[in-house]
């Protein structure tokens, strides 16, 4: 197997567009092609996996140990002929101005492998030849495949750039990508529109070939790559560790409001013995049958609200096993809709879909400032006693780590999770007394986590659990404490399953 990194100089410099026409480029030249995402992004790998048909995996340094990135290269490249890799922001841009932990380079250098740097060269000249000039002096341990140009004007401009470059740097020239609005993706206040709505046309993908095909020289890069040597995958991933409990099911919330899942996760809870069943919460009049434990990932409730508030049979239903005692994790946008309502202004939803919104007119669908105020409140499933109010600002952003503050269907008190927090409503609630009153009759409801930023500072973010009920905006990642939240739920489920079994 051979295997590349693609970093940019800093974030927009173009490295997702070039990476998705490289995946699409490789696959074509009949290469088995997997590709990975470094951070915490739940996007761009959706759109990997969507051109390559391989799944996209997370890597990160923060939130995960090296020796578990290792496993997910290793587990992730298994019968691959190459890996690619997305970088997240710029190549040596970490949580530090003077380490690179949680940086792209850090990655690169765990997994042995060479970088492809993206430089945005739109209004720019020699001055490009600095800035390679720069990364490739900074870290003499980076070893660099070469540079591709971004949004460049013409071929006379890329020619006067390779020609600075070829004067003054020793980083390989590997080719352009001219600026060519026809293939720039839709974005929304999290980032590009997922896969799951926004699909690339065969048109566009064949446009984003051709570009790489005929103005970059990767097909020989790739062949001069060095076999990469692989990591030897070790336990606890080398082996199904919970095989004689195959008759727990968990149910997954899937479709385009709930999309946003790191594959470990998933695959942690089959690894303890799970079955996963997908449902959906826009389009599924009901829950599986038979299961043992819901999971709801994040995604865009906020989008979705008027869908998802209509399918009132299901969050009737969910509001029942919750207070059941069924065991049900909730991250994001999946707290959001376990809340009992959303409000959403009407601007976001004209904005992503063109919809008409109470009495707006056509002239204010072309002015969404105008129609900032109007507010709807949707209903949710109301196993949490808050409302969801969209921003049009981000409310928060950044990793964290939690501490459990007791014993929760995720983990011992004491025990310790990593994860990334990133989202743009904020909660409200009438006066609830978190640590004392119930409501609707039920159990009380509780603060379950300590929480601190990447730092060490003490922040407010919050996990509430009641009954076995537990949601916080915090995405974890189940493999920061490895053999630790997978298996905690698993193990709740299993609870609630014998409980179930000898209560009928």
């Amino acid at each position: 197997m051979k295997g590349f990194v693609i970093a940019g100089t800093g974030s927009g410099s173009g490295k997702t567009t070039i990476t998705l026409g490289i995946l699409a480029y490789l696959s074509k030249l009949g290469y088995k092609v997997v590709p990975f995402k470094v951070g915490p992004d739940f996007i761009d790998p959706g759109h990997h996996t969507s051109l390559t048909g391989k799944i996209s995996r997370n890597l990160d340094s923060w939130m995960l140990s090296r020796r578990v990135n290792e496993n997910i290269f290793a587990k992730g490249s298994e019968g691959a002929d190459i890996a690619v890799v997305e970088g997240v922001m710029g190549l040596f841009d970490g949580y530090s101005g003077v380490s690179e932990a949680g940086s792209t380079a850090q990655m690169a250098k765990w997994l042995k492998l060479p970088v492809v740097l993206v430089v945005d060269a739109k209004s720019m000249a020699r001055s490009a030849a600095a800035i390679v000039q720069g990364f490739e002096n900074f870290d003499p341990a980076i070893e660099f495949a070469g540079v591709i140009f971004s949004k460049t004007g013409s071929q006379r401009h890329y020619d006067y750039l390779k020609d600075a470059i070829e004067a003054n740097c020793r980083m390989k020239c590997l080719g352009h990508i001219p600026r060519t609005p026809e293939i720039t993706m839709p974005e929304r206040h999290l980032g590009l529109v997922t896969s799951e709505e926004y699909k690339l046309s065969s048109e566009i993908i064949t446009r984003i070939v051709d570009l790489i095909d005929s103005n970059t020289s990767i097909k020989e890069m790739v062949q001069n790559l060095s076999e990469h040597q692989k990591f030897i995958i070790s336990q606890p991933y080398s082996q199904n560790s919970g095989t004689h409990h195959q008759n727990i099911r968990i149910a997954v919330a899937r479709d385009k409001a709930f999309c946003f899942y790191y594959q470990e996760n998933i695959e942690a809870l089959q690894r303890y013995g799970a079955e996963i069943v997908e449902f959906s919460p826009i389009d599924s009049p009901s829950l599986p049958p038979n299961i043992h434990g819901i999971y709801f990932g994040g995604g865009y409730p906020e989008i979705f609200a008027q869908q998802l508030s209509d399918n009132k049979s299901l969050i009737k239903e969910i509001k029942e096993k919750s207070l059941q005692c069924l065991p049900i994790y909730g991250e994001c946008g999946g707290f959001m809709y376990l809340c009992k309502d959303i409000t959403v202004s009407d601007e976001l939803m004209v904005k992503d879909y063109g919809q008409k919104a109470l009495e707006v007119t056509e002239t204010d669908i072309d002015n969404f400032a105008k129609i900032e105020k109007i507010k709807n409140k949707y209903p949710m499933a109301g196993c949490f006693p808050f409302s969801a109010i969209m921003s049009k600002k981000i409310r928060s952003l950044g990793y964290r780590q939690i501490t459990l503050k007791q014993d929760t269907i995720i983990g011992k008190k004491g025990d310790i999770l990593r994860g990334h927090e990133f989202h743009y409503s904020s909660l409200e609630s009438d006066n609830i007394n978190i640590c004392g009153d119930n409501h609707d009759g039920a159990a009380q409801l509780i603060r379950v986590y300590d929480t601190t930023s990447r730092d060490g500072q003490e922040l407010s973010l919050n996990g509430y659990q009641v009954n076995n009920t537990l949601g916080s905006y915090l995405h974890l990642h189940f493999e920061s404490m490895e053999g630790g939240a997978a298996s905690a739920f698993v193990d709740m489920c299993r609870k609630f399953c014998k409980f179930s079994e000898a209560d009928s």
